[in-house]
């Protein structure tokens, strides 16, 4: 029997899991979480072979709460749910050590699937982000990182390049600080960057911007 811990914090969502994991009579659900919080305190108490969790949560974030769980239970693999793209965060995910970055919308055709896949050791990956890693990897080869970025991504690069903040780069281009900081995150991700000074040095190094 494979015993699953949930954390999430919309209990429509915890309950449709069960609901879904209930069709698989190997799997058990042997507690739920609404928190990292909470989360953390079952992990230690209770008995579990893998965790599902959201990645967007009240307080820790899914991503930290992760990071924590691998420390404590290197050994056991938690799987990530979020409504967020794959392409935004999965590789994130996969490289803080989650067993496999799954999203809402696609739970109910994946999850058990996914989860038995976990428990035996391997990762999982839709098969639509299976193939746009390798293709990313493929490209990667060919051309330089900065080319691989959509257009408003470049313009936003240049911009923060250029020396240009959040809310400045918000006015110019009509859209929320939040939706600049969006971009920020995907531009770091493609050019393995992780801050704004790595940013300008490697504008500068690729004279992208003067």
């Amino acid at each position: 029997m494979v015993k699953v811990l949930i954390a999430d914090d919309h209990p429509v969502v915890r309950h449709g899991l069960r609901q879904i994991l209930a069709t698989d009579s190997s799997v058990e659900v042997v507690g739920e979480a609404k928190n990292g919080t909470e989360t953390l305190e079952l992990a230690r108490k209770l008995p579990w072979d893998v965790a599902i969790v959201d990645y967007s949560m009240p307080g820790r974030s899914g991503l930290d709460l992760l990071k924590e769980m691998k420390r404590e239970f290197p050994q056991r693999p938690v799987l990530i749910l979020s409504m967020y793209p794959e392409e935004l965060h999965a590789t994130r995910v996969l490289k803080a050590g989650g067993a496999g970055y799954i999203n809402k919308e696609c739970v109910g055709d994946e999850l058990t699937s996914a989860l038995h896949k976990v428990v035996n050791g391997g990762r999982y990956v839709s098969r639509s982000l299976a193939e746009k890693l390798a293709f990313e990897l493929a490209r990667d080869t060919q051309k330089p990182l900065h080319e691989t970025l959509s257009d408003r991504e470049y313009r936003v690069m240049w911009l923060l390049a250029s020396g240009k903040q959040i809310h400045q780069i918000a006015s110019e281009l009509f859209v929320s600080p939040s939706t600049i900081s969006t971009y920020r995150a995907r531009i770091f991700r493609k050019l393995r960057l992780r801050t704004n000074a790595e940013l300008v040095h490697y504008a500068i190094k690729h004279r992208l911007v003067d």
